[in-house]
């Protein structure tokens, strides 16, 4: 019986164990520069990857980082191609339809990128073409705002490519997270005679409430990690050493 209770033990400190000494896999779209790209090495780097590393190791786990283009990143999650989706992916309500999210870890504006003096209204686009990513929350606002009143409103599966689009005059306006716009485009050679133009925009009920972590329905183990390794970095410093690589602001916001 004794024997008995010892190996069972053993059993259940190794089960503890395998619990925190795992793997994690993040998906990731390597294509939304300064968050994620792919670098020299061909490996992905970028604010999101650092903060997944910095999460895994508040974990105490490894992590694994799993390229997937944006508009694949939720059915690939949920045919368990990786754990959770760490992507800039906004917190919405339509998305926790399909999946569940973490808190925050950051949270920016939208904004309206085209030529240097361009005036923004709900009808200021019309008859004219404005760009976005692929099943993102500024597609779908776009859609509403602009595409409503007669614009028509042109879908990216890669940031980048919208860029070259709008450099070149095949569109009128880039409608993008502010700070991929400003480091992606407006800050290389190719965003001369471009600038922000109108408002920022954060309507909740479009962009929802920052940028979270999603992970499978019902996953609430991966989740509450998750949360507290959030907690954790930005705590003892970890977020603000990520942060201030790539910005020079507060980045997750209010």
């Amino acid at each position: 019986m004794k024997k008995a209770f010892i190996l069972a033990s053993m059993a259940l400190s190794s089960i503890a164990f395998t619990a925190h000494a795992d793997t994690v896999r993040f998906g990731i779209d390597g294509n939304y520069p300064p968050f994620a790209k792919q670098g020299a090495d061909g490996k992905l780097q970028g604010f999101d990857v650092d903060i997944a590393y910095a999460l895994c190791t508040a974990m105490k786990a490894s992590c694994e980082i799993v390229p997937q283009d944006w508009d694949g990143l939720i059915p690939a999650l949920n045919a368990n191609k990786f754990d959770a989706i760490l992507s800039s992916m906004s917190i919405t309500d339509e998305r926790k339809k399909a999946v569940d999210f973490t808190n925050k870890y950051y949270n920016t504006p939208s904004r309206m990128i085209a030529k240097a003096g361009t005036t923004v209204s709900q009808a200021s686009f019309k008859g004219k073409k404005v760009g976005v990513l692929r099943a993102s929350t500024q597609e779908k606002f776009a859609k509403d705002f602009w595409g409503k009143n007669g614009a028509t409103v042109v879908s990216y599966g890669k940031a980048p490519e919208g860029f070259l689009d709008l450099k070149s005059g095949r569109i009128d306006g880039m409608f993008v997270d502010s700070v991929v716009g400003e480091t992606d485009f407006l800050k290389s050679a190719q965003g001369k005679g471009f600038a922000f133009v109108g408002a920022d925009y954060s309507d909740s009920k479009y962009f929802g409430y920052g940028a979270g972590i999603a992970v499978k329905k019902g996953n609430k183990t991966l989740q509450d990690r998750l949360n507290q390794a959030i907690a954790q970095i930005r705590k003892d410093g970890s977020y603000k050493k990520v942060q201030d690589k790539y910005f020079n602001f507060n980045v997750y916001g209010n």
